[in-house]
């Protein structure tokens, strides 16, 4: 922050310490005492008595127990007391005069956030209880006790299928995941509600249908600090609506085109869902690059990555590193002066332990791996969704065992992403990515001049395996032939004949010379 500190010592007395501040002149003078609040009244009442006017223009800061910092409050000397409860990013953003952008609603946009937050990420967090007043209450003591950065609203499941369609809300549904918000005056309440502590930004979950009216109303409402849409996935393959994948790739890449026309950031949640069905690595990352790249296709510039972690549950710390570090080679390599994209990072939410204590140690271990990949925005899990649903308590002490690790290693920990295992495997998947996406470039027409961003060709490479995963088995619009394993902490494509790991190179000589068969055989 480029501060030099001139130390007095201990137990300084309040004469030498005025003379001191007149010899060194400081841009802050800071004020510390730790131990009873009767003599600190004491001692600040007699210290306050003889600065003279010109001393009282300076800026002054106190630092001590939180029953001291009360009493230091009581002089109106202190521009700010530092009491141990407030996180790293708010001191360093007093320290660099950036405090009024965290604390003000006119920085509620994510790239003043995140320039304002410095090298310490971003905290996101999922919230939506099934009773309407329980929400709006519970983001009023998020905002308040100045945790979170960032609040994603979560709809229950008839606002985000029907929302614009009241008529088809199945009253069985009512609650389900989320919050039930039924109107616009709903939304902007909800806004209204985070207007206070740190004014955290507020983003909400997308419809399953009716994409492009909810980005709209998002944005006029809560000003959607960024977007969230699938590629693939809302659609027959996940049961979240009836659109066939084709039509859903399609009408994805319309509500991508809106977000991009109006330069609003956008997360495109695809690659995990295909890890959440046990998909192999390979399609992960091949999956992580294709949302990104459809999305600068489509006219986004500001783009959320997001990297969970922990997915499969039995998926190594070493295979994760690797995994996540293709998809950064991968999806920065799109970078240039039209697209950026921000790293969010997030633990997996299926490996949490329903035994809470086991949770949050497994919180804190993602995280700490998580911090590796040097992320932009930390997206937290609570801890406790491995049992219900995160209240607003949840939600707070969630993020404060965030905060804790991000105290304890972002001032630096042991480098882990050039170890050799880390390397080796993320080679290979970059290697098959490439792989992998050439056989899909080669399922287009001659009149399909980007294939990659082609419902069609993507939905074909749906329907005949290239994409693929163990849990689409039996699915009418889908392949579900995939099989895979484990292997020292990787997910690998299976052979089941021979009970080997099967190469890429192997998977795509398969599938298409079946493709080859078939069409022959029509």
């Amino acid at each position: 922050l480029g501060y030099e500190t001139v130390f007095l010592g201990a137990a300084v007395p309040v004469d030498e310490f005025i003379e001191a501040i007149h010899e060194h002149d400081p841009d802050i003078v800071g004020v510390s005492y730790r131990l009873s609040p009767e003599v600190a009244e004491r001692l600040l009442a007699d210290f306050a008595d003889k600065l003279s006017p010109s001393d009282r223009q300076r800026r002054f800061a106190f630092g001590g127990t939180p029953p001291v910092c009360r009493v230091a409050e009581q002089t109106d000397l202190f521009e700010r007391c530092f009491d141990g409860l407030e996180h790293m990013g708010e001191t360093i953003a007093w320290l660099g005069g950036r405090s009024e952008c965290l604390e003000q609603r006119y920085c509620d946009s994510l790239g003043e956030r995140i320039a304002a937050s410095g090298s310490i990420p971003l905290l996101r967090h999922h919230f939506g209880l099934p009773d309407f007043e329980q929400t709006r209450a519970g983001i009023e003591e998020i905002a308040a006790a100045r945790v979170l950065d960032v609040i994603s609203l979560a709809p229950d499941q008839n606002a985000q299928e029907s929302f614009f369609r009241p008529a088809a809300m199945d009253p069985m549904l009512e609650g389900a995941g989320g919050v039930p918000v039924r109107s616009r005056e709903q939304l902007e309440a909800l806004k209204k509600a985070s207007e206070r502590g740190n004014f955290p930004l507020m983003r909400i979950y997308s419809g399953t249908r009716d994409l492009v009216q909810w980005a709209e109303l998002s944005a006029a409402t809560i000003n959607n600090a960024w977007g969230a849409i699938p590629l693939c996935w809302y659609s027959t393959l996940d049961g979240r609506s009836d659109r066939l994948p084709e039509t859903a790739i399609r009408e994805n890449q319309e509500a991508m085109r809106w977000y991009g026309s109006r330069s609003i950031p956008l997360e495109v949640n695809e690659s995990h869902h295909w890890s959440l069905r046990d998909a192999h690595d390979t399609i992960a990352v091949v999956m992580a690059y294709l949302a990104a790249y459809n999305a600068k296709a489509a006219g986004v510039s500001e783009y959320v990555a997001q990297y969970m972690f922990n997915t499969p549950p039995m998926t190594s710390a070493t295979m994760d590193l690797a995994k996540m570090l293709a998809k950064i080679e991968l999806i920065e390599s799109l970078h240039d002066e039209s697209f950026h994209s921000w790293r969010q990072a997030r633990a997996g939410l299926l490996h949490l332990s329903p035994r809470e204590n086991v949770a949050k140690g497994q919180l804190a271990a993602s995280t700490a791996i998580a911090l590796q990949i040097k992320p932009h925005i930390i997206h937290v899990v609570g801890f406790c969704e491995g049992d219900h649903a995160a209240t607003a308590p949840d939600v707070i002490e969630s993020c404060d065992i965030v905060h804790g690790v991000m105290r304890n290693l972002l001032n630096g920990q042991p480098e882990m992403l050039n170890n050799a295992e880390v390397q080796a495997r993320k080679t290979v998947l970059v290697s098959e990515a490439n792989q992998l996406l050439e056989a899909i470039r080669c399922l287009g027409e001659e009149e399909e001049r980007d294939p990659l961003a082609s419902p069609r060709v993507l939905a074909e490479a749906i329907r005949i395996g290239l994409l693929d995963a163990p849990h689409l088995r039996g699915h009418s619009d889908a392949a579900g032939i995939l099989d895979t394993r484990a292997v020292n902490g990787a997910i690998v494509a299976w052979d089941k004949a021979a009970k080997r790991p099967l190469t890429e190179k192997e998977r795509i000589a398969k599938i298409m010379a079946n493709r080859t068969t078939a069409v022959w055989a029509i």
